[in-house]
Formats: C-alpha cells, structure tokens, sequence
C-alpha cells in the first residue's frame, strides 16, 4: 500500500449516466482529496475529506456530485447525473497531514 488506488482506470459514460470513482488511499493517510483536470484547463481542487468528515469542497460540486470517505472502505466520487462539462481527469490523492489552506478556486 505505497501508492494510491483509483479506480476505474477510465470510465465513459453518455450524458444524463450515473457516473462512479473509487479511491483507495495510501495505508496511514487519513487526508483525501479529489481534483479535476479539464483539456487546457489547470487543476482544480474539488473536495477532501479528513477519516470520513468532509473537510472543505469547491463550489463547483454540487447536487450532482455524491462524494464520500467511510471509515474501512474505499472513498468515492459520484456524479448522479453526467453532463459533457464533467469531461475530465479525475485525480484522487491522500496524505498524512495536510496544508492549512487549500484554495478551492
């Protein structure tokens, strides 16, 4: 358990699909976070969690996003109903401790 565990490698979905992301973090880390890479477009932080508590989002998800972190199993990012602005690189990442501020831009 050196590394983080994301999965699926790639997902394709329609528009208006439910669309589901696992992440299952380095053994020891109790920070999450997930982030969104759009084509030309830099990386942007959508929401970590510390254990299960979601810490802090970015205003970008919303009702359509389901995202959680239960204790014991592997944390998650679902977007309830797809549109063709969630086309992206999904990037999941843990860490022991984390930064004191994280700008959800």
């Amino acid at each position: 358990d050196t590394k983080v565990t994301q999965r699926p490698r790639l997902l394709v979905k329609a528009s208006e699909q439910k669309a589901k992301m696992d992440c299952v973090p380095i053994k020891g880390h109790s920070y999450v976070y997930w982030y969104r890479k759009k084509l030309e477009e830099e990386l942007k932080f959508l929401i970590y969690f510390q254990n299960e508590e979601l810490i802090q989002k970015a205003e970008i998800i919303n009702e359509r996003f389901l995202a959680q972190c239960p204790k014991n199993s592997s944390c998650t990012l679902e977007i309830q109903s797809t549109e063709s602005g969630d086309t992206a690189l999904y990037f999941c990442a843990s860490s022991k401790a984390t930064v004191p501020n994280v700008s959800p831009s």
